[in-house]
Parts: C-alpha cells; structure tokens; sequence
C-alpha cells in the first residue's frame, strides 16, 4: 500500500496539577534528579493565533474479523509496523482482536504514525511549556508535547465506569519501574508514573482491552510506559513541601460508555477523534491555572542562593 503523510495544526493547550500518594507496595522509586531550571517563564501569555490546518485525507473502514482464519489473513496482509498502528488505533493488543468484534482500518498504511494522531501537531498555546502531558479520556489516547509541538502520541485504557479516571490539572510527582497494585498483588505496573498522589493515579504499562478498563489509572503499551517514564520529571521536593512542580498531566474529555467506541466513527469522518472546542476551552482552563501557580516557575538554584544569604 502507498504510504501516507499527514500534517496538521491546531491551536490549543494543555497542562496539570499536582497531589501527593502512592499506588502501590513493593516499590522501586526512582529518586527525584537534580533541579531543572529550563522551564520558560509563563508570565506573559503568549498571544493566542489560529493556527491553520494542513491534513491529507485519510479513509477508514469499519471490519469486522468474523474467523479466526480472517484475523490470521489481517497479520499476514500488514509489516508489523502496519499491524501496530492498527492496534494502537483500536486501542487494543494484538491478542485482543477476536471474531466478530469491530476494528477500524485505514485504507492506506502510513509510515509516520502521528499521521492518525487525534492531537494537532502544534498546539501554540503550550510553546512555552517545556513538557506536556495531554490525556483525552473521550477518545482513549495520550498526547506529548515539547513546547507546543507534538512529539508521541498512543492509545491508553483509563478507568472503568465505576472507578474512573479524575479530570483535572496535575503534574508528575514520584516514579517507579515496579510497583505492585495495592488493588490486587498480583497486578505488577511496570514503569509507574504517579499524577495523583492522594488518589494515587498514574500511568503505567498493562493490558489495553480496546476500552476503559482500569482502577483509575492509564494504562500504557509497554514501550509507551517506559517513554513517559524517562522523558517526564517528577517534583522537586524540599522536607514535605512542593519547592518546583513537575511535567503536567492533563486529563480531560468524557468517555461514553453507552456508544461505540470513537474511534469507530473514523470510517464517516476522519475528524470524529479530533478535540472539540468544548474540550479546548477546559484545556484554556487548565492553562491558567497553570500560569497562576508560582511552583511552576520557581528557580530552585535562585532560591537556595536566596535562603544562604538571608542566614548570612
């Protein structure tokens, strides 16, 4: 199949807000690294700009695999890189596509996958934020940023109907490569990332059914898990007190548990997944709350210089 490529810009932002709890026992938490200090000053908003939108057509259809043998046929016809993206656009893993349940497939494979992503490719309004965490629970996908430009983005399962995932603005606070679930011990979260501290939400890798699914937490592919893992800072913490917040996580959007799954509406209009400007304002929300909140600016090495002289 003839790859594809796919731009587009939207303007938009983002952002989070922070807590403070732990998920799990048994843990191995990775200590908080040294202060970042490359965080650019919010002070004075920059001037939002509509940003225009440059997007080649992409066509979906809606299969349903009725045998087994179909489902061996859809592995053979696609590279495995085709067959991820298709997973990933499903929300799902490659176990979980079974007879007689609906996947959505693009008509052409693409090589770029942030081709499909239901995010902009840049989102002005978060150009001065180093690192952004963006998690729409409507459409079941994560979105990262650096500096307002999109970077990664991938399918996540956040909570069930009755546990469900706090909107909100957070920020990144501890981090764990192991933690066991003090919901049920033999549930082993790889790669943990904790937002929520009290309510001890965070993302972490584990199975993606193709629905909302967890406890409350996102889950993550495992390559996904270790990404965020490794590219978002966690706090700066001084005695018990928040000196310096870290990455935001936003998390936004309602899912429907009534309907089909969004992205099956792919195969009418190939903009179904992209955010709404009822989500774009919550998320203009979470931007100001962002610029009032003086821990995401502060400059712990000018502090710490500060506190030196007042004791001399």
């Amino acid at each position: 199949m003839n790859p594809f490529k796919a731009l587009r810009k939207v303007s938009l932002l983002f952002i989070s807000s922070a807590l403070f709890y732990a998920c799990n026992s048994n843990t191995q938490v990775v200590e908080p690294s040294a202060p970042q200090t490359q965080e650019v000053s919010m002070r004075n908003p920059v001037v939002k700009k509509e940003a225009k939108i440059f997007r080649k057509e992409i066509s979906y259809s809606v299969d349903s695999l009725n045998t087994k043998k179909e489902i061996d046929s859809l592995f053979k016809t696609y590279s495995e890189e085709q067959l991820q993206t298709i997973l990933a656009l499903n929300r799902i893993e490659k176990n979980g596509i079974r007879p007689e349940k609906l996947i959505v497939v693009p008509d052409c494979a693409s090589d770029e996958f942030n081709a499909y992503s239901p995010f902009p490719e840049n989102i002005n309004f978060l150009q001065c934020i180093p690192k952004t965490v963006l998690i729409s629970q409507r459409v079941q996908a994560f979105g990262l940023y650096e500096n307002g430009e999109l970077i990664k983005w991938g399918p996540v399962s956040t909570g069930k109907n009755s546990t469900r995932t706090p909107n909100g603005l957070n920020y990144g606070n501890y981090k764990a490569k192991r933690k066991i679930s003090t919901v049920d011990e033999s549930w082993v979260l790889p790669y943990y990332f904790n937002f929520m501290n009290f309510e001890g939400v965070g993302v972490h890798q584990y199975a993606l059914p193709g629905y909302p699914a967890s406890h409350g937490c996102v889950r993550l592919y495992m390559d996904d898990a270790k990404y965020i893992f490794d590219w978002a800072n966690m706090w700066d913490v001084e005695g018990s007190k928040i000196a310096k917040n870290g990455t935001p996580f936003m998390v936004f959007g309602e899912y429907d548990y009534g309907s089909d799954k969004p992205w099956i509406n792919l195969s009418q209009n190939m903009k179904a997944n992209d955010l709404t400007q009822e989500e774009i304002n919550t998320l203009e929300g979470y931007l100001q709350k962002y610029q009032e909140d003086p821990k995401n600016f502060q400059n712990i090495a000018s502090k710490n210089a500060e506190a030196e002289l007042a004791k001399a």
